[in-house]
């Protein structure tokens, strides 16, 4: 049992898909929460924050970085710094971008640092990269073969109703889930 936090910015809605399929995965580990949170709303769920086993942190790719909206929360965040509510506590990532690679491997290095700045302990994927045969991947998780967080691409043309694909929406949820094992874990100890 453990309590999470998703806290997500999501520009066209891709990246949204991606937290409801991480928040699902959290909740599939047998009675553990998970909590939304759009990073347009995060001043309502402050103490939430402060409160959760684990936050899991979203945000798109643009231009090879965090979204505008997810680094001003990660800046608001430099209000409660020194007093470290976060320390000891799960963290964990997911990105979306419009190209297969988008440098998405940087957003998820960024949130890793801001999680460390916090004094959190980072929770990687724990799982091998898809093998592609012929360029299909049927249904196999991280198929964009992350170790440091779930990563999807979504067709800019696509709405979010289609895109990310299953693969990466499945790979979501195995991030949700592994962090509430993961914070359930260290709550025990």
């Amino acid at each position: 049992m453990s309590n999470v936090v998703v806290v997500y910015h999501s520009g066209y809605g891709h990246t949204r898909v991606m937290a409801e399929a991480v928040a699902q995965g959290v909740e599939r580990h047998l009675g553990s929460t998970c909590r939304l949170v759009a990073v347009e709303e995060v001043e309502f769920y402050w103490d939430e924050l402060h409160r959760a086993d684990a936050i899991i942190f979203g945000a798109p790719t643009y231009m090879g970085s965090a979204s505008a909206g997810f680094k001003h929360f990660m800046e608001a965040s430099a209000a409660f710094y020194l007093a470290k509510p976060w320390r000891n506590k799960v963290a964990a990532g997911f990105t979306n971008s419009g190209s297969l690679c988008g440098d998405k491997l940087n957003t998820l290095l960024q949130m890793a640092v801001f999680a460390a700045q916090h004094s959190m302990i980072w929770v990687g994927l724990d799982l091998l990269p898809a093998r592609s045969v012929a360029g299909c991947f049927d249904g196999q998780l991280n198929r964009l073969g992350s170790a440091l967080g779930a990563m999807s691409q979504s067709n800019v043309e696509q709405p979010p109703e289609q895109a990310p694909p299953l693969e990466d929406r499945r790979t979501a949820a195995h991030l949700g889930e592994r962090v509430a094992q993961v914070a359930q874990r260290l709550r025990q100890q």
